[in-house]
């Protein structure tokens, strides 16, 4: 296998945000070596900070050259900031999705299991980019963001979205107290499981933070179905790593931009 730097960087882009510059990073073409090996970008990680730099750098070239990388400081939360400038990497707000009308500006989410999903109204050319694991997710992450993009002019019926590379339900063991929660929160999400082993469930997130969206009156979505766990050869994967005894994980990157 060619060394990860010879490889072209992987952007999987969809057919419902045509209008922008936007792409599902993967782990391919990055200087980062050993658990890291590839694109890794978070720098919350242990990897070489030269390497996320330049990796972050090669993303940016790889989806829209001309623009300003903005990222988040993630925390697991439902909270949505709007991005009007860069910031510096040192004052990153502490949340879990941005929206902007911004052109130039390139918004990204950093995952490794977490479900990215990237907002767009063509009319309005307003754009949002949320992280939503399960907490921000069940908090309402996605939802924060439709509102946060209404403020800046978008419509709700006129907003596409697209569910980027995450982990799959078969990859995804919880326990019993876990879907007891989001039952709690609504009976209908028991649809959301499947019976694994004695007292476990395989939860399906994808589909859980699509819903999500519908009920929030977006029409248009596109679930990629792309399982971060499974594919060790295109995707950082937390639980794998996790699985493993690795001493970290590295992180991909979803970007969406509008051209200035």
């Amino acid at each position: 296998m060619p060394e990860q730097s010879q490889l072209a960087v992987d952007v999987t882009t969809s057919p419902l945000l045509k209008g922008t510059d936007h792409g599902f990073l993967g782990r391919a073409g990055g200087l980062s070596n050993g658990i890291y090996a590839g694109l890794n970008v978070g720098l919350g990680s242990d990897d070489d900070r030269d390497a996320i730099i330049e990796n972050r750098r090669r993303a940016k070239a790889a989806v829209l050259p001309d623009s300003e990388l903005v990222t988040l400081h993630q925390v697991h939360s439902a909270d949505v900031a709007t991005v009007t400038k860069p910031f510096a990497l040192d004052a990153r707000p502490h949340v879990d999705a941005m929206v902007t009308d911004q052109p130039g500006l390139l918004l990204g989410i950093l995952t490794a299991d977490c479900v990215p999903v990237l907002f767009h109204d063509a009319s309005a050319q307003v754009i949002g980019a949320a992280h939503a694991g399960w907490k921000g997710a069940i908090g309402g992450v996605t939802d924060n963001t439709i509102v946060a993009m209404e403020a800046l002019g978008a419509s709700r019926d006129n907003i596409s979205c697209a569910i980027g590379p995450c982990i799959a339900q078969a990859s995804y063991e919880v326990d019993a107290g876990f879907y007891q929660r989001f039952v709690e929160d609504d009976p209908a999400n028991a649809g959301f499981f499947e019976a694994g082993q004695p007292d476990h469930f395989q939860f399906d997130i994808e589909s859980y933070v699509a819903d999500r969206l519908a009920k929030a009156g977006i029409a248009k979505i596109d679930k990629l179905a792309l399982d971060t766990y499974a594919h060790e050869d295109r995707y950082y994967s937390y639980r794998r790593s996790c699985h493993r005894g690795e001493a970290g994980y590295g992180r991909q990157i979803s970007l969406i931009g509008l051209r200035r």
